[in-house]
């Protein structure tokens, strides 16, 4: 199978050679905001070809829909991931078996996170006498059903938290329209139909909508009505939410950050599967209506790290603290503003507003994986980031020296869970990143 399915990977040899230069055009390319070429995922000539589904004795037999893996995920990740890696690279968003030792990370930075986390299983005693503490891989993300590359269901949660969804149908198909209908046009509509769809409309070089064409939406999301097909049922009642990644946006955050502008809907998206998350048995205020009032914007605002509150709106925005900027609408002129802030290089960094900020899912999670319970965008569950070392200076915990604060992870696991932003960023004993919002209440 896999050689077949390099065989046809070879149709996209340009594609990848462009990728060096600029990785957006991995969904430009192939995707192009909507369904890419069919034979990319689908084998076409089941009948008459010995290496596709339906044959007997062939390595697709039996595989639904004619795809070119075994369940829709496994066909996701013969272009989602690649064997060999040891640095981000674009579109990838799991890195392989291969690539993660005992004690190595994952290597994907994307913002929404690599999928090998869910691989990494921890165990550590905090203290002498304390009972065996663990972190289990699949409590790390969305446990995708990905057979051929060693994803399997939620073993704990058999349908998704505050919802119904049944754990035994994830997969990337339950959350991205894999033939890309959703399309957004120049008046700001979102529909499955009418204008064509002439490219991306997931960053922030993409081309606006017009009177002639239509974009695609974020990520190629399901919207209003989507069911994914290996369910086919919990159609979507939310449509996509307005948002814009920077072009390049698998990368280490060593130097500086990748911020993805996201204006609005974003929580009301999750609770297509996670539906009561936004009701009253959910906590913490998220959504288009959880406003950042006065007081949480001036915290964020202020909040550099701990013991530093000397941050400006000009530059507090921290990517491990994401907020949505309440942009209320899919226009070309939103879209335009979420498109300047859309960037990789540190160019912006402007904090929040309180008349327009609000909290969302993603402010404290990643939507694929991470290296942290929760999928949280940094460890809910340890009062402090960062340690002391014999030096004096701020360093990430060492398993064996600061086992309570380290839980299990190495110290370069915990520095990849953080996007390589080194120990000194935070400052001596870091604590909770829930202080960016919190830090004065």
């Amino acid at each position: 199978m896999k050689t077949y399915i390099r065989w046809m990977q070879l149709c996209f040899i340009v594609s990848m050679i462009f990728l060096k230069y600029d990785p957006c055009l991995a969904e430009v390319l192939f995707h192009s905001g909507g369904g890419g070429d069919c034979g990319g995922c689908h084998t076409i000539h089941s009948s008459s070809d010995p290496m596709t589904a339906g044959v007997s004795g062939s390595q697709f037999e039996g595989n639904v829909y004619l795809l070119m893996g075994s369940d829709p995920s496994s066909t996701c990740l013969n272009c989602h991931q690649n064997e060999g890696e040891t640095a981000p690279s674009s579109y990838h968003v799991s890195t392989a078996d291969a690539n993660m030792a005992a004690g190595s990370p994952p290597v994907q930075l994307t913002p929404g996170g690599d999928f090998g986390w869910l691989k990494k299983n921890y165990s550590w005693v905090p203290e002498v006498g304390f009972a065996t503490e663990t972190s289990s891989g699949e409590r790390h993300g969305h446990n995708i059903i990905a057979g051929d590359f060693g994803y399997v269901q939620d073993s704990t949660h058999t349908v998704a938290p505050g919802g119904t969804y049944p754990s035994a149908n994830l997969h990337c198909s339950s959350c991205h329209d894999p033939h890309g209908q959703y399309r957004r046009n120049s008046e700001g509509t979102i529909t499955v139909s009418g204008k064509p769809i002439k490219g991306s409309g997931s960053y922030s070089s993409s081309a606006d909508p017009d009177d002639n064409f239509a974009v695609g939406v974020y990520r190629l999301l399901g919207g209003v009505g989507y069911t994914p097909r290996s369910l086919g049922t919990n159609a979507f009642v939310n449509g996509p939410p307005a948002a814009v990644a920077p072009d390049i946006y698998n990368r280490t955050e060593a130097t500086a950050q990748t911020r993805v502008a996201y204006g609005r809907d974003m929580s009301e998206w999750c609770v297509n599967c996670h539906s009561s998350y936004l009701g009253a048995t959910h906590l913490h205020p998220a959504g288009n209506s959880a406003r950042m009032d006065v007081t949480i914007a001036d915290n964020y605002n202020s909040y550099i790290k701990t013991g530093d509150l000397s941050g400006s709106v000009a530059n507090s925005y921290l990517s491990l603290v994401p907020f949505e900027e309440g942009v209320h609408d899919h226009t070309v002129v939103s879209y335009n503003q979420l498109k300047a802030h859309a960037r990789s290089d540190d160019s912006f960094l402007m904090g929040t507003d309180n008349n327009r900020s609000n909290v969302s899912c993603i402010t404290c999670h990643r939507a694929h994986a991470s290296g942290w319970d929760g999928a949280g965008r940094y460890n809910f569950k340890s009062e402090f980031v960062t340690v002391i070392n014999a030096s004096g200076i701020a360093a990430y915990p060492d398993p064996s020296i600061n086992p309570e604060v380290a839980m299990g992870r190495t110290a370069v696991e915990t520095q990849k869970a953080y996007y390589d932003r080194p120990a000194a960023k935070f400052g001596v004993y870091q604590r909770t990143l829930c202080n960016k919002c919190h830090a004065k209440d």
